[in-house]
């Protein structure tokens, strides 16, 4: 591989091994709750987007976006698909059903394959039809292993395809950190009335628990924004079939922790339910990397043929 792709990887690594790593940062959180450590999340992340907006000198590209209305509005569905996204997930964890939480990520390319047909009106090909199949299989056996339907699971999975899909919209008008920063600006009033109120009500741990206990909380800021910079860098340098492909070390990860280290347990069902999401998965694994290698030769053809031509 070049300096780029081998740089892009990494980046990719990073993003998705920090993403995977998040349920370790919310287990030395306790006691803070879900909602505590969401409104944490979202005021000390704005902080820190002030911090590189100054760094980079991006005052004025950031005074744009909010005047586009189109780039607001889009991004403002955005803070509040991610917010039910981070809320979800921090609940799942912190009440020990992490298994269930790394589920709804392992699902996620599913719900954005159903996105494509309801939405983008795409054709879906035999694979991907075959994947999405096997998928409401699986969910169908885990809502029996569970005994009621795995809402963490969905809830996650639907949310970030959502808003995966509307941050699609607005494309490259938005760089990530001006992205980061408009979604937190939109959230930070809920989020610091929701601060204030848990502090006034005795339900805050940010100031009872110890200077460590703060900062720990005051770094989810860093915690937030450095994957979603490495995701970016990442980005721009590999093909999204790649993209595509490191996407499932996060949930992985995720599960590994659940199991290693919360000590969730797996029933045999459950085991079953996850192995066919997997099933589904390498399905569209398969086609992903088919379908890049059948446009990598047409695309070659038609060099040669212009060459050729030439």
């Amino acid at each position: 591989m070049d300096k780029e792709t081998t740089a892009g990887v990494l980046f990719g690594i990073g993003a998705y091994g920090l993403w995977g790593l998040l349920p370790l940062y919310f287990f030395v959180l306790h006691p803070a709750g879900a909602v505590e450590i969401v409104a944490n999340r979202v005021v000390w992340s704005l902080l820190f987007c002030a911090l590189l907006i100054t760094v980079t000198r991006a005052w004025r590209v950031l005074g744009a976006a909010f005047r586009d209305r189109s780039v607001l509005g889009t991004l403002a569905i955005a803070a509040g698909l991610i917010a039910v996204n981070w809320l979800t997930y921090t609940y799942g964890v912190t009440t020990g059903q992490a298994v269930e939480a790394s589920l709804g990520y392992f699902i996620n390319p599913l719900v954005s394959v159903l996105l494509g047909v309801f939405v983008l009106k795409e054709t879906l090909r035999p694979l991907q039809w075959a994947a999405v199949g096997i998928g409401f299989i699986a969910v169908g056996v885990l809502t029996v292993s569970y005994g009621k339907l795995p809402w963490i699971a969905l809830t996650l999975a639907i949310s970030f395809g959502l808003y995966g899909f509307v941050k699609k919209r607005v494309g490259p008008r938005v760089d990530a950190i001006t992205s980061l920063s408009m979604e937190t600006i939109v959230l930070t009033p809920l989020a610091a009335a929701t601060m204030i109120f848990l502090g006034v009500s005795g339900g805050a741990s940010l100031a009872s628990n110890g200077a460590g206990h703060f900062w720990l909380l005051a770094a989810s800021g860093i915690i937030t924004a450095v994957p979603l910079l490495f995701f970016g860098a990442s980005a721009r340098r590999l093909p999204m079939t790649t993209i595509g492909l490191l996407q499932y070390f996060a949930p992985v990860l995720q599960f590994i922790v659940a199991l290693a280290v919360f000590r969730e347990t797996m029933t045999l069902d459950r085991w079953i339910g996850f192995g066919v999401v997997w099933l589904a998965l390498l399905l569209l694994t398969v086609d992903m990397l088919a379908t890049a290698r059948k446009n990598s030769v047409a695309r070659k053809l038609s060099l040669r043929e212009a060459r050729t031509n030439t």
